[in-house]
């Protein structure tokens, strides 16, 4: 019996129909390695795993990766686009008002797309987003004192 093992980041790359490239492989780690992070921030991580990048190459390699469902992309309103490694569950966020920090949290109910719309208009729901907004445990206890 042969156990199973973990695709590498190439192989994922290259599953999706992505060239891979040091640049990709290191996008990818950082994204997966970090928390809702913003472009800047990745761009910062993957130039330190691999050197000089533009914010273009980022941008277009998001691109990419967020098409393959390899990332997710999540712009909560009145936020900069977040990229995270969690993908494929369909989960949601929660958002805190004051100071921005997003935290994941599994499906309310049920199954994907955990919501049930009150009418579908005829479409064929796969994913459901939801987003809800209050404060975190840090700014609702500052907000309290």
């Amino acid at each position: 019996m042969t156990a199973s093992r973990t695709p590498t980041v190439a192989e994922e790359l290259r599953g999706a129909g992505l060239r891979v490239t040091a640049a990709r492989v290191a996008l990818l780690e950082t994204v997966r390695d970090g928390d809702h992070l913003g472009v800047e921030a990745i761009a910062s991580g993957v130039r330190d795993r691999v050197g000089h990048i533009s914010l273009q190459a980022v941008y277009e390699a998001l691109h990419a990766l967020a098409a393959a469902g390899l990332v997710r992309r999540i712009e909560p309103p009145g936020s900069p686009a977040l990229f995270e490694g969690r993908v494929g569950d369909n989960h949601h966020h929660l958002v805190c008002r004051s100071c921005g920090a997003v935290a994941d949290v599994d499906c309310a109910v049920g199954h994907a797309p955990c919501l049930t719309a009150s009418d579908d208009r005829g479409f064929s729901i796969d994913e459901a987003e939801v987003i809800y907004w209050g404060l975190c445990p840090d700014c609702s206890t500052s907000h309290s004192a």
